[in-house]
């Protein structure tokens, strides 16, 4: 009996410290410098999000799947024009690691029942008409013996290729603003005055 336990006690002992080894090999625990690690977890996320630090789960961390590769981030043309399209209506969700913006209901009519709610899926990360895919929703509300009764479907007019068609001419505005910055700073550092 005495034998056994300590077989089981073994196998436990070497499960443990081959568990401890393949972690330490696969890259899961790293050593770090606390000194380097900001102490206030609000400073550590800017931190990370400036470094382009992400959580991912093997290959499934986007479109690029490099670590460290934020395919939606500030510099994207798509991403800024979708958010300067869309500043008259309350930002549900915004999220740009995703690929996705999703507004809160909206009204802007003297009709309280009817509202919208938009949202922009970002496919790719250039500038294209299929990069982007746009979703309007209604919602109409009728007041029934003071209950709410609310329908929600999807919009198939022409505002989700109006919203498209303003985000698309926007991000090529400011895609070719960038361009012709980055040209001008080319040119002053090498000096060429043409």
């Amino acid at each position: 009996m005495n034998l056994k336990n300590n077989i089981r006690k073994l196998f436990l002992f070497l499960g443990f410290i081959l568990i401890i080894l393949s972690l330490s090999q696969c890259g899961i625990y790293r050593k770090t410098d606390a000194r380097k690690i900001p102490g206030n977890a609000d400073e550590r996320i800017k931190k990370n999000l400036a470094e382009g630090k992400r959580i991912k789960f093997g290959g499934t961390g986007g479109i690029g799947g490099g670590s460290g590769n934020f395919e939606f981030a500030t510099s994207n043309e798509l991403w800024r024009a979708t958010l300067d399209v869309l500043d008259f209506v309350p930002l549900n969700n915004a999220d740009y690691g995703g690929g996705i913006v999703i507004t809160d209901w909206y009204n802007n009519s003297e009709d309280n029942n009817t509202s919208i709610k938009i949202m922009v899926q970002f496919l790719s990360n250039e500038i294209r008409a299929d990069g982007l895919k746009i979703l309007v929703y209604n919602k109409s509300c009728k007041i029934i013996n003071q209950v709410s009764n609310c329908k929600t479907n999807i919009n198939d007019g022409e505002i989700a290729k109006e919203i498209k068609l303003a985000i698309l001419k926007k991000a090529v505005i400011l895609k070719n603003t960038k361009t012709a910055k980055e040209i001008k700073e080319y040119k002053k550092k090498r000096g060429i005055t043409n």
